[in-house]
């Protein structure tokens, strides 16, 4: 509980010292300055991965999927998550504001598959090239967003606040419509009108105030088979899970930051603990083990 607290204050200070014009330029200024250092060592990507980067930084969101992608352990990772879904359950609390369930460290452990694609090299590749710095690897995480009416947090409009560039990698592991839950955002040319006219830091959007500065014409959302994947650059844009009204949505999500984060993330790799996390990584490269160990490894 005293580490939660310690983390929730640093949290809150680094988001709010960063609208200091003095602090903020000077952040900045180390910012790009380690950017411009590593852009000789960002790996080389095939044509197709730089057109899905190319997508990501002037539209926020790049689709595309598994099969497109081609990555090696993409059949075991698919197989392994599929079998997961019917151990997921719709409720853990039976609370009346629960809207997601969550895969537990112990079936993330036993399908291992699934945080371990999420450091397969041709992928990191992708993250690298956009993040434009050294990878950090925050884990894979595996929901279920359950039908109800709960509109908090997720189901709301907000931008992710842990880093200048976030990206996440969401896989449907079932079909996504409208009606179940799609992965919903506003495209990157409106994020500064936006921020200016709400005046906003961090936090969470209800739909009748978004709907004052901008209409939902606007917004836009991910549909697509199992297998889709979207990746998002939720540093950057506005965006929410809609919410399912016709059926649950299955998803994975893999997130990614650089390695010196404005918002540390208490939970380190994902939820899961360091014994965890150690034994996951017991076979794994140097390079990914950086990408999990990140916090020995900042720039």
């Amino acid at each position: 509980m005293y580490k939660k607290i310690v983390y929730k204050i640093r949290n809150e200070v680094s988001l709010n010292t960063r609208q200091l014009p003095f602090l903020c330029t000077q952040d900045e200024l180390n910012y790009r300055v380690a950017r411009k250092r590593h852009f000789d060592n960002l790996p080389a990507i095939s044509d197709y991965e730089q057109s899905l980067i190319d997508t990501i930084k002037s539209e926020g969101v790049a689709m595309t999927s598994l099969e497109a992608l081609s990555i090696p352990s993409t059949k075991p990772m698919f197989q392994s998550a599929k079998a997961l879904m019917p151990k997921i359950p719709r409720s853990l609390s039976q609370g009346k504001n629960e809207y997601v369930v969550h895969a537990t460290p112990e079936q993330i452990l036993e399908h291992k598959e699934i945080f371990l694609w999420g450091l397969e090299q041709p992928l990191i590749n992708i993250v690298e090239n956009y993040i434009g710095l050294p990878v950090a690897y925050h884990g894979a995480y595996y929901r279920r967003d359950t039908t109800n009416p709960v509109q908090l947090k997720s189901r709301l409009w907000h931008i992710d606040p842990e880093d200048r560039r976030v990206l996440k990698v969401i896989i449907y592991l079932n079909d996504v419509n409208e009606k179940n839950g799609p992965f919903e955002y506003i495209p990157q040319s409106f994020t500064d009108k936006i921020i200016s006219s709400l005046r906003y830091k961090y936090g969470y959007v209800q739909d009748r105030t978004m709907e004052k500065v901008i209409s939902p014409l606007h917004f836009k959302s991910c549909l697509g088979v199992a297998g889709t994947v979207v990746f998002a650059s939720t540093g950057s844009i506005f965006h929410r899970g809609k919410i399912p009204i016709s059926s649950d949505r299955y998803t994975l999500f893999f997130d990614y930051t650089s390695r010196n984060p404005i918002v540390h993330n208490h939970y380190g790799a994902s939820f899961l603990s360091h014994e965890h996390i150690e034994s996951l990584a017991k076979n794994l490269t140097p390079q990914q083990k950086e990408c999990v160990f990140w916090k020995e490894n900042s720039w």
